[in-house]
């Protein structure tokens, strides 16, 4: 479960944000908070996983909570939620400690994909990628393929791209081999592949 503390003092965009979040059963939002200053005293006291912060908000704005989380110990992910898709601000918060940067029309989805991402450490922070999240038609049939497949979905992939058979890819990670094939089933099925092959090919795709 990734907990969730959301700050922006727009009500009625981070209600809207708690409700798409919490559609999705591995996120989980603690609280919701107005300034910045009452999401830092949150964080004393609660542990979360990943901040949304708006960046313009009264008493304490996004730069302060970046310079809050990041020069504390907490080992807490901040992703900047922004209406400005200016590349100094970009860079701002990116010097700040920003590990995501996601702009507020963006497609819901690549918020969740963001989190997610920033959460397991291999977000790529990438400018050209935050213009295109507002663009219409900007997330590729890969990117929704990729955001359909659970953790273990993936790595299941990775080892199939290995070359590991299902018994492999069993001893690898504990699993019985029934439980393994079910997973490449529901696998084929998300992807619309049909031999390891054509999942292989659609797996480099998706840079997996």
């Amino acid at each position: 479960m990734i907990r969730i503390a959301i700050a922006d003092d727009h009500t009625l965009f981070a209600k809207g944000i708690e409700g798409l979040l919490e559609e999705h059963e591995d996120l989980e939002v603690l609280g919701l908070f107005s300034n910045g200053k009452e999401l830092v005293d949150f964080l004393e006291i609660s542990e979360v996983d990943v901040v949304l912060t708006d960046l313009n908000m009264p008493i304490l704005n996004g730069f302060g909570v970046l310079s809050a989380v990041k020069n504390g110990n907490s080992q807490t992910k901040v992703v900047v939620l922004s209406m400005y898709d200016e590349e100094k601000i970009y860079r701002e918060s990116l010097e700040k400690g920003a590990d995501g940067f996601v702009l507020k029309d963006a497609d819901p989805d690549e918020l969740v994909f963001t989190i997610r991402e920033v959460h397991e450490g291999r977000h790529v922070l990438n400018f050209e990628r935050v213009i295109e999240q507002a663009r219409p038609n900007a997330f590729f049939d890969s990117f929704r393929d990729k955001y359909r497949l659970s953790r273990r979905e993936i790595e299941i992939i990775k080892l199939i791209k290995e070359g590991l058979t299902n018994k492999d890819i069993a001893e690898e990670l504990g699993l019985s081999q029934s439980t393994v094939e079910t997973h490449r089933k529901n696998i084929h099925n998300k992807l619309g592949v049909s031999s390891r092959v054509e999942l292989v090919n659609k797996a480099h795709e998706m840079n997996l």
